[in-house]
């Protein structure tokens, strides 16, 4: 497959952070975003292949982004060292 850099990029494009909420909301990558964008914009949707961490995905389970958060915050009170514990 043929590799493209854009340089560049409007800063207001960046700060909107769009490209990257979608990312994060879809969970794809960057990369995977913006090509959904380009062959959105040329008619060209062509099927995609199934991701390489499917097969893991489905025999292991994946997480949203709202369940990722929820484990990570239920976490931190773990994160606390009771010094009265370690005398």
């Amino acid at each position: 497959m043929t590799q493209i850099t854009l340089r560049g990029m409007d800063p207001e494009i960046e700060k909107k952070k769009k490209i990257r909420q979608t990312s994060r909301m879809t969970g794809k990558s960057l990369n995977r975003v913006i090509l959904d964008m380009i062959y959105n914009y040329t008619g060209l949707n062509k099927k995609r292949r199934t991701p390489s961490a499917a097969s893991l995905t489905k025999l292991a389970g994946g997480w949203s982004e709202k369940e990722a958060s929820k484990f990570f915050e239920s976490l931190k009170s773990c994160e606390q060292i009771d010094e009265e514990m370690w005398k």
